[in-house]
């Protein structure tokens, strides 16, 4: 014979489901940006516009994770993309004000590493 499980009155679903949108955005928030390239590529851009080899060369990404990763980061309006034409071609690349609104959530990752991560954890 099965059992039931216990019932749950509306209250109580509604702030489940409350709290639940919370996490959501919170999710959703780190899918955006959280692969690690994401994130190294996004914080080493905090310093200002970078050459396409110069974020290459301060990240270690290889050229085809680098494309990838900033095409994507292009596509959801995280960077923007400068192309200069004259030779030598050149890709410059910046925060835009939607990548640049994570500075203050880096500074905060940092100060939570620089506390839990680097320390025993006493």
């Amino acid at each position: 014979m099965a059992t039931q499980p216990p019932s749950v009155d509306a209250d109580e679903e509604s702030d489940v489901e409350r709290r639940n949108a919370d996490v959501c955005t919170v999710v959703g928030a780190v899918e955006e940006v959280g692969s690690k390239w994401k994130l190294v590529i996004l914080n080493d851009l905090r310093d200002g516009e970078k050459r396409f080899n110069e974020l290459k060369r301060s990240t270690g990404a290889s050229s085809h994770t680098l494309s990838r990763v900033l095409d994507g980061l292009e596509e959801n309006g995280f960077v923007d993309n400068r192309v200069e034409l004259e030779s030598p071609v050149a890709s410059y690349y910046t925060l835009t004000e939607k990548g640049s609104a994570l500075c203050p959530v880096f500074d905060a990752l940092d100060e939570w590493g620089t506390d839990w991560l680097g320390s025993t954890g006493e």
